[in-house]
């Protein structure tokens, strides 16, 4: 295997990562960026919704660039190193005389061009999959102390950019089972397990909110063929754009020959068919299977250089979806030549609108983990977002922002506010609307801890720990109390107040860092559809209810 890059190679790899570094510097940032820069500002070992790969991206690029480009910049590099990655992995000999075919290949894969320079967890997970693939084949070929750890590591870095790695890794080894007495295989997953280890440990400490939150706490919807099942097989054609029936082709056509393709195949054809099955439950994002771009890039360019015919016909469709792409790209920037209203645009002009209202106060956003960090972004202001029942936890949900809105004047934003002069129009058409709270006051880490085991909708009572997390008691005359109940699909369906009564009748409040324990009855719902699960919410002072309990069952 050479290490050696040709010229010609070089040339357009040099041209690709200017071409990124511009569209990073210039492209305003997408609300997801703008979040995963809120976890940056505070690097741990595991964020709510994934663990702190693309964190520490973010902070990385700061040390060298402010604004976009520091957001931005790694994923410029990892991009390019995922080319050379996939480059190194393929062994034939022809490859040299066929450069132009292979990025007409891999630059026009419409997710593999976009990672070029945003900053995803998709972006590192791409970049460590290559790499995860190219140590695989070194050490399928003659395996070693040194490479097994640094495989260990490797796959632990995996791990760390984004959950979905498991697949990964799991179909790579699946597809060579006698690893599994392989002595340096198991020296390979000791390393990644003990590397591993201080998200483990950040995921025990936060009661494994990620974990609970992905697999069982995330609301979904009936089943939809539309949405689901149709929506995934058009996410199959959309991740290769116009190449889409050849790259297929040239999949099908790939046989295992060796371990290295079996493990490619395995992984491939792994991750589409979990996917196709689940897309029976949920919704699969296009991003979920874009994993499968890095072993398809390696099977279908070694078909193309077999195959004239597949050959001119790829690269002829990858210029075209190359240059669709690019105009778009220009179009995330200049908003006119996008076909539809994106989240690059107006944003900036939005929260600055905002600022002019709020000044220096605070602003405190319902239920927008996306809105709040994109305007502590683009004012370098004070932001919060205020999660109740009808949204979900997210970072905001478990860090230490809160902190910095109490007790002062700010700024609240909702869409579901009564219209009123403080009104900041979207250029998506969405109007929110703003109203000064003189002195904020929330404790939305107040957590109820449900007892028993069985539910029923009739007169049991049943007991329940409130837990305060805070620094100070909380008196119980700002809180009250409420049963949110949801469908089958874990949806908000109504909410009913109730009454919690003290195990001890003289509280009046609940005790800094200490657990009060209470009993309630579950109300009677009005709805005609029986609900299926339920919450403990907690409003304190008139604030809309919160998510301060984990969804329990219904018998």
């Amino acid at each position: 295997m050479s290490f050696k890059l040709p010229k010609l190679f070089l040339y357009l790899l040099g041209a690709i990562l200017v071409l990124n570094l511009l569209q990073a510097f210039f492209t305003p940032l997408i609300f997801d960026e703008a979040y995963y820069w809120h976890y940056a500002k505070e690097l741990a070992w595991g964020y709510f919704d994934h663990p702190p790969m693309v964190a520490l991206m973010i902070k990385i690029g700061n040390v060298f660039f402010n604004g976009e480009l520091g957001v931005r910049f790694v994923s410029c590099l990892l991009s390019i190193g995922t080319f050379i990655l996939l480059w190194l992995a393929i062994d034939n000999p022809a490859k040299k005389k066929y450069i132009p075919h292979f990025f007409a290949l891999v630059f026009s894969m419409t997710l593999l061009n976009a990672y070029g320079f945003f900053t995803l967890p998709d972006t590192p997970l791409l970049f460590f999959t290559a790499l995860f693939l190219l140590v695989y084949k070194r050490f399928i070929a003659k395996p070693s102390i040194i490479l097994s750890i640094f495989m260990g590591i490797v796959m632990a870095a995996l791990m760390y950019s984004k959950y979905h790695a498991v697949l990964v890794i799991f179909f790579v080894l699946l597809s060579n089972i006698k690893l599994v007495l392989n002595k340096y295989a198991w020296l390979a997953v000791i390393t990644s397990l003990i590397c591993y280890t201080p998200h483990f440990i950040w995921l025990y400490e936060h009661d494994f909110v990620s974990i609970k939150y992905h697999l069982f706490e995330r609301p979904n919807a009936p089943y939809n063929f539309n949405k689901y099942t149709l929506g995934f097989l058009v996410n199959l054609v959309a991740i290769f754009g116009l190449t889409f029936p050849f790259v297929y082709y040239a999949l099908f056509k790939s046989k295992s020959k060796d371990l290295f393709t079996k493990a490619l195949l395995y992984l491939t054809y792994g991750v589409l068919i979990f996917f196709f099955i689940s897309s029976f439950n949920r919704r699969v994002q296009t991003q979920w299977i874009i994993v499968v771009s890095i072993p398809m890039a390696i099977l279908v360019y070694n078909y193309m250089l077999e195959y004239g015919k597949i050959r001119k016909w790829i690269y002829r469709l990858g210029i075209i979806n190359i240059a669709i792409i690019l105009f778009l790209r220009v179009g995330l920037i200049y908003e006119p030549l996008f076909p539809v209203h994106y989240e690059t645009h107006g944003n900036k002009a939005w929260m600055k609108k905002i600022q002019s209202e709020a000044g220096d106060n605070p602003v405190v956003f319902e239920n927008s983990y996306r809105n709040a960090p994109m305007y502590a972004f683009y004012t370098g202001k004070t932001s919060f977002s205020l999660n109740n029942i009808h949204y979900r936890q997210n970072q905001y949900s478990i860090d230490d922002s809160e902190k910095a809105v109490q007790h002062k004047k700010i700024l609240y934003i909702s869409k579901y506010l009564k219209k009123n002069k403080l009104a900041f129009p979207k250029k998506s058409g969405s109007i929110y609307y703003g109203v000064f709270i003189d002195d904020f006051e929330s404790f939305r880490k107040l957590r109820c801890i449900v007892n028993d085991e069985k539910f029923e909708l009739n007169d049991t009572e049943h007991s329940v720990t409130v837990y305060n997390p805070y620094k100070e008691d909380i008196g119980l005359s700002k809180l009250k109390f409420a049963i949110a109940y949801l469908n089958g699909s874990k949806q908000f369906q109504e909410l009913i107040p109730i009454e919690l009564v003290p195990e001890n009748d003289k509280i009046t409040q609940l005790s800094a860092n200490d657990s009060t324990l209470f009993t309630f009855k579950l109300p009677k719902p009005k709805t005609t559809n029986l609900p299926k699960h339920f919450k403990m919410v907690i409003s304190e002072n008139d604030l809309p209810y919160g998510l301060n309990s984990n969804t329990i069952e219904l018998d």
